[in-house]
């Protein structure tokens, strides 16, 4: 049995997110900004630069996810700082995080797949047509009820396992890579497969190697990121530190793209809808009902928003609502108020049922998130 096609999982990669970049449909190009206002994410002044910074964290063995942010933040200085997706003190690898304003951004990052490579032991020898066989059951939708440990409410619940193999056997120990939905109970699925073929099975070791289109190509250790800010304390030069350290707008450049003219930026950072007349260019293929990022003409990460409208009706529609706000993550005041009606550019939260603005497939993500536990 070959793995399920969930082409759904292409925007989730590297590929993806070039194409966001690159693959744009222009609404306005006569539109210009302003230089005096804002700044290109990568020439942040570095203060500016740590308090919307991002760090793909090669979590070690040992410490807790919570321990290791309060360290990073404790660092580099920084008043806040979160993580997407916790990991057990005894699980290493991924751990994204987000300083400052970025932690208002974190939540996206729920949205796409984790890797996992995974030691499992099975208490006795089977069979490898029945070994096999019992791990392909487990592609695709399954239910999992959290452990008797775990903090959440032990409810069955469903999720995807998009891919599951055998990458090496020795013996009784098995090396498998999991790519699934977050969320996802490791210990509980290697449990689950261990009843399946009858003998039971143990999680020896995990190590997660993905999170979106975050791989391990982005880690960074803590001894380099430490090296990197002590480099910079003491000659002020910052290249190891912009090199380890990233913008936000890298952590969620899977989103596909709504850039917006100078005028309507300070208008959504201080609570109003983004209309058509406030677009500059968009991603191409965007569907309504879509997370998207809405950024500046410099490339920075306004607000993290559900859009209303698809590409076709963008093309061809004057005025309208194009999205409903989820996440405003510059703050305001760093452009003016520069629209001569504010009808040009914004739609007033006021005309917005209170449902649609606070129901969100983030809200329920960010909730399960801040019980779950990967372990």
């Amino acid at each position: 049995m070959t793995d399920l096609p969930y082409g759904h999982l292409t925007r989730f990669t590297k590929e993806a997110a070039q194409r966001n970049e690159t693959d744009l449909v222009v609404l306005s190009s006569e539109e210009q900004t302003d230089p005096a206002y804002g700044q290109k994410p990568g020439e942040r002044l570095i203060k500016e630069y740590l308090s919307h910074g991002f760090v793909v964290l090669d979590k070690p063995q040992g410490p807790t996810s919570h321990e290791v942010v309060a360290w990073v933040r404790k660092m580099l200085s920084q008043e806040r700082a979160g993580h997407s997706g916790t990991l057990d003190p005894m699980v290493s690898g991924l751990l994204p995080i987000g300083l400052g304003e970025a932690t208002k951004a974190l939540s996206v990052l729920l949205l796409g797949p984790k890797e996992y490579v995974c030691v499992a032991r099975i208490h006795d020898s089977v069979p490898r047509e029945i070994l096999y066989g019992a791990i392909n059951q487990f592609k695709g939708p399954i239910f999992q009820k959290p452990p008797q440990r775990s903090s959440v409410k032990r409810v069955t619940r469903t999720r995807t396992i998009y891919e599951l193999e055998i990458l090496e056997q020795a013996g009784n120990l098995l090396l498998l890579r999991i790519l699934c939905e977050a969320g996802t109970y490791i210990r509980k699925l290697v449990y689950d497969i261990g009843e399946v073929i009858g003998v039971g099975a143990t999680m020896v070791e995990l190590r997660r190697t993905r999170v979106c289109h975050l791989d391990e190509s982005d880690l960074v250790r803590l001894h380099d990121l430490y090296e990197s800010n002590e480099v910079f304390k003491e000659s002020g030069k910052e290249q190891k530190l912009r090199e380890i350290v990233r913008p936000i707008e890298y952590a969620v450049s899977f989103l596909k793209q709504i850039k917006i003219r100078d005028s309507a930026v300070e208008s959504l950072c201080q609570g109003a809808q983004l209309a058509i007349p406030g677009i500059v260019a968009i991603s191409k293929g965007i569907l309504k009902g879509e997370i998207v990022r809405i950024v500046t003409m410099k490339g920075e990460l306004v607000a993290i928003a559900e859009a209303q409208l698809g590409e076709e009706q963008l093309l061809t529609e004057e005025h309208g609502l194009v999205t409903i706000t989820k996440r405003v993550i510059m703050n305001p005041g760093v452009y003016p108020k520069m629209w001569k009606s504010r009808k040009e550019v914004i739609v007033e939260s006021e005309g917005v049922s209170e449902a649609l603005l606070r129901e969100s497939i983030l809200d329920s993500l960010e909730k399960e998130e801040s019980d779950l536990e990967d372990r």
